[in-house]
């Protein structure tokens, strides 16, 4: 299945997060519509994967990192109303694997107090906001989780100096190691979706699109060696079945 059905059929619904769009006329919108032009093709979503002769490697994988995080947003927009903090307690995927949220910068987490004061019989309410730091690993909810990555995500994206989003502008030395990181998170987003809300991709006749979309990234982060075989580990036996291609 190409990739274009993939984007038709979502983009019909809601989406987690405002798309990222490059900027005309760059070296990234060109290799953005080549890669989408492969993909729309029906060529081997191995092949599609495969670094074009003569370009830049960081320049390939910045791409790919914006488009992934694109329709991982998509993919999760269309089961977000499942997935509550009733439903989904923690981000998880099953029973052997759980996900704390960590940024570096520390998790915030908001408490509201209200206190009242009286005045000639009449109330008058003051929300104070306090802010509590989490400077350890933190259990969150997954709708809680997947908000912070995102947002995460974003903020690193739009950070020139560590994201440029032109060539006019070097790539740090830790661009590669950032966009491993990216990545790995992404695709817990792909573990819970695939493990808690299945059912619900399922019930939109969406599977075929999400497996495609699965493969592609799968394809894309073993060709360059992105993410590793334990972050890889909860759904290796579905990448297994499924992705195939030679």
């Amino acid at each position: 299945m190409a990739l274009n059905g993939f984007l038709e059929f979502f983009q019909k619904g809601k989406t987690f997060r405002p798309r990222k769009k490059f900027a005309h006329g760059t070296i990234r919108y060109s290799l953005h519509k080549q890669a989408c032009a492969s993909l729309n093709s029906g060529i081997n979503l191995r092949a599609a994967v495969k670094l074009p002769e003569g370009e830049d490697s960081n320049d390939w994988i910045a791409v790919h990192v914006v488009d992934f995080f694109n329709r991982i947003n998509l993919i999760y927009g269309t089961i977000s109303e499942y997935c509550t903090r009733e439903t989904c307690p923690t981000m998880s995927g099953g029973a052997r694997f759980e996900y704390l949220w960590a940024d570096g910068d520390k998790y915030v987490g908001i408490n509201f107090l209200v206190v009242r004061f009286v005045f000639s019989l009449e109330f008058f309410e003051v929300i104070i906001c306090s802010i509590r730091r989490f400077k350890k690993p933190t259990h969150l909810p997954a709708k809680d989780y997947v908000s912070n990555l995102m947002d995460w995500i974003e903020a690193q994206i739009n950070n020139q100096a560590l994201f440029p989003c032109t060539s006019d502008l070097p790539f740090p030395k830790s661009f590669q190691s950032l966009c491993s990181k990216i990545l790995a998170r992404l695709h817990r987003v792909f573990v819970h979706v695939y493990i808690h809300h299945f059912q619900n991709i399922v019930s939109i006749a969406a599977e075929a699109h999400v497996n495609t979309c699965y493969k592609h990234f799968y394809y894309f982060v073993t060709e360059f060696d992105l993410i590793s075989h334990k972050e890889l580990e909860p759904l290796a036996e579905m990448a297994s079945k499924i992705c195939k291609d030679t």
